[in-house]
């Protein structure tokens, strides 16, 4: 099998669409309050003390803990439609056509959440999507954590090797743009870093 797996943020997109849905649905003034809050941790995150997967969720947490899950996925949804078209590249709308005419199966892998990526995912013919999830309560509402770990770095492997166990018996083809792609780019047959 021929299977091609995209990166979402930097590699599809332009921007980092974690930052662009929080300004979406917040606004700039609460978007630029609550990265103040956790600045000490995103410092920390760059200087390699702090993980990731950890700032990511506390920040998610502290914008949309609480939120109903059916009006979370109509923002999704409503982001997509009125600035996430512009995000995609021209460029990778025209690689992902043509992955989806050569390959078996068209993966998208990211550290992203899932609800956002789907409407982004429909529209440009892809229906594999792994990556970070949320939880939700039993009322239905987000409980500000992750109901899986944070899709990045070797945990895109561990997903993608989930779904196709025999991965190293089929052709793999990876573009992603950052170090979080840098253990599946390595695992790749064809890789293709920033090539978008």
């Amino acid at each position: 099998m021929r299977i091609a797996v995209f990166d979402f943020d930097g590699t599809v997109t332009t921007k980092d669409t974690l930052l662009e849905f929080i300004k979406f649905v917040r606004g700039p003034v609460s978007f630029y309050a609550g990265f103040l809050r956790y600045a000490p941790q995103l410092l920390a995150y760059k200087l390699g003390l702090y993980p990731n997967w950890k700032v990511k969720q506390q920040i998610f947490s502290h914008f949309f803990k609480g939120m109903r899950l059916e009006d979370f996925n109509r923002l999704c949804e409503e982001f997509f439609q009125k600035e996430g078209k512009a995000l995609v590249r021209q460029s990778a709308r025209i690689a992902i056509w043509e992955q989806l005419q050569k390959c078996n199966r068209v993966f998208i892998v990211s550290a992203s959440i899932y609800n956002w990526i789907k409407p982004f995912a429909s529209d440009l013919g892809i229906r594999d999507i792994l990556s970070t999830e949320i939880e939700v309560d039993g009322e239905g509402c987000l409980t500000g954590f992750f109901s899986n770990k944070n899709c990045y770095g070797q945990e895109k492997v561990v997903r993608l090797l989930e779904q196709i166990p025999d991965l190293e018996n089929n052709y793999l083809i990876v573009y992603g743009d950052s170090k979080g792609d840098s253990q599946l780019l390595k695992y790749a047959n064809e890789s293709h870093y920033r090539a978008l």
